[in-house]
C-alpha cells in the first residue's frame, strides 16, 4: 500500500517523521468504495425487479420497497454508503509520528504516546506493529498496513532498535482452557477473549481491551487463525505516558 513520509518539527523542536497513507491512496480508497457502493445499488435494483415477478420468491416486501424507489436514487444511495465505508476504512488506518524522544500511534481516533526510554525494540509481527518494553512486555500491538521497509527505516533513523522478528517468539505456547503456569485470573480472561475471537461480529476493541487486561497480569498474547498463544513476563512500572 502506498504511504507518505513527512518530515516536520515537533513542538519540542526536534525532528518529527509522520508515516501514513499517501494522499493518492486515500483518494483511491474513496473512489473504490464509492464506485462499489453505486454498483451495489444498481444491482439491488435489478434483483428487486426480478424478485417481484416471482410470487414464490422470498423477501417480496423488501423487494417491492426497493422497486418503489426511483431508479437513479439507488446508485446514488449506494455511492453515499460506499463513501461512508471508505471514511471508516481511513479512520482505522494507523498513523505513526516519530521523534528522537517519543512515538505517537494514532488509530480509530485514539492516540497512544510512548517515550523513547520505554521502548526496547520495535518489530512487525505479520501485519501488526509491536513496541516492546524493557521488561519483555508489549507496550502496544497495532494493525499496520504501511510498507515495512519504510517503517523500519524511519524508526532506525530516529535511533530506535528495529528487530527483524519478535525476540521472544520461541517463548509462546498455545493456550487451551485451564492451562497451568498462568497468573491468577489469566485463564478466565483468555477464555472470554477466545469467545470474542470466534464471534465474527465481535469488536476488535473488545479483544484489544482483554489483551490490555492480560498485560496488567504480566501475560503477552498473540493470535494466529483465531488461536491464542501466550507467554509471561516480569512486569515493570507503567511505560505509557
Amino acid at each position: 500500500m502506498s504511504m507518505r513520509k513527512r518530515l516536520e518539527q515537533s513542538p519540542r523542536g526536534d525532528r518529527l517523521t509522520v508515516l501514513g497513507q499517501s494522499a493518492w491512496s486515500t483518494v483511491c480508497v474513496y473512489f473504490v468504495f464509492t464506485l462499489a457502493g453505486a454498483g451495489a445499488g444498481w444491482l439491488a435494483g435489478l434483483l428487486a425487479d426480478w424478485l417481484v415477478t416471482l410470487p414464490w420468491a422470498p423477501l417480496q416486501g423488501p423487494a417491492e420497497l426497493v422497486v418503489s424507489i426511483p431508479a437513479p436514487w439507488l446508485p446514488a444511495a449506494g455511492s453515499v454508503a460506499g463513501l461512508a465505508l471508505g471514511l471508516v476504512a481511513q479512520h482505522e488506518q494507523l498513523v505513526i509520528r516519530l521523534s528522537d524522544d517519543r512515538v505517537v500511534l494514532t488509530r480509530k481516533g485514539r492516540a497512544q504516546e510512548f517515550s523513547r526510554d520505554a521502548i526496547a525494540a520495535v518489530f512487525r509481527d505479520g501485519k501488526q506493529l509491536v513496541l516492546l518494553g524493557h521488561d519483555g512486555g508489549e507496550l502496544t500491538r497495532q494493525e499496520c498496513d504501511l510498507d515495512v521497509g519504510r517503517v523500519a527505516d524511519a524508526f532506525t533513523e530516529h535511533g530506535y532498535v528495529w528487530a527483524d522478528a519478535d525476540p521472544h517468539k520461541d517463548e509462546f505456547r498455545r493456550w487451551v482452557p485451564g492451562t497451568p503456569g498462568l497468573p491468577e485470573g489469566a485463564n478466565a480472561i483468555l477464555e472470554a477473549r477466545q469467545e470474542s475471537l470466534e464471534k465474527k461480529s465481535s469488536s476488535d476493541d473488545g479483544v484489544q481491551e482483554l489483551r490490555e487486561e492480560l498485560a496488567r497480569l504480566g501475560v503477552v498474547v498473540r493470535d494466529e487463525k483465531r488461536r491464542q498463544y501466550w507467554r509471561t513476563f516480569r512486569k515493570a512500572g507503567p511505560a505509557v505516558e
